[in-house]
């Protein structure tokens, strides 16, 4: 059975702060009950993970972001054919297009935690203030999460994020 909530982080462990994506992945899996919610982690967004959306209810993409200018960003999620659309890597937004063009529906109610990045490079470390904005990032995510309603989550779009 697919549970109705999935928290797709992405990016690389091995690019510096490219790894916020699945490191508030792991920190979530400690920390919120994971009865109706799952979790999805890989290097980039493909084609493919438009058939991950099937059936859910609420969906949270993570990724690192160099054009954050606070340490997260939220926003809601609309689905879009942009230039990642033919592309190997594609946006959210290009998934759901995708979803919405093989399933003939709309995707389902689709989020973008962003965290601000500064340093991408092979073989590096998150730097220090990645892993500040992963924090903040981790509260605001379990905050979302322990409050899985539409309502709640369209409320948070008006969060502070500075």
């Amino acid at each position: 059975m697919t549970k109705p909530i999935l928290i797709f982080g992405y990016g690389n462990l091995s690019r510096g702060d490219d790894a916020l994506g699945p490191l508030l992945l792991e920190a979530l899996e400690q920390k919120i009950d994971l009865s109706d919610i799952e979790i999805l982690n890989d290097f980039q967004l493909q084609i493919e993970h438009a058939l991950d959306l099937e059936n859910r209810e609420l969906v949270l993409f993570i990724d690192a972001s160099v054009s954050c200018n606070t340490a997260f960003n939220f926003s809601k999620l609309e689905a879009l054919r942009d230039k990642s659309y033919s592309t190997h890597a594609m946006s959210p937004s290009a998934v759901l297009q995708v979803y919405q063009s093989i399933k003939k529906q709309a995707p389902p109610a689709s989020y973008l935690l962003s965290i601000q990045g500064l340093s991408f490079e092979l073989g590096e470390k998150p730097t220090e203030q990645a892993n500040n904005n992963l924090q903040l990032a981790t509260q605001f995510a379990e905050d979302l999460l322990n409050n899985k309603n539409i309502n709640f989550w369209n409320q948070q779009l008006q969060y502070d994020f500075s």
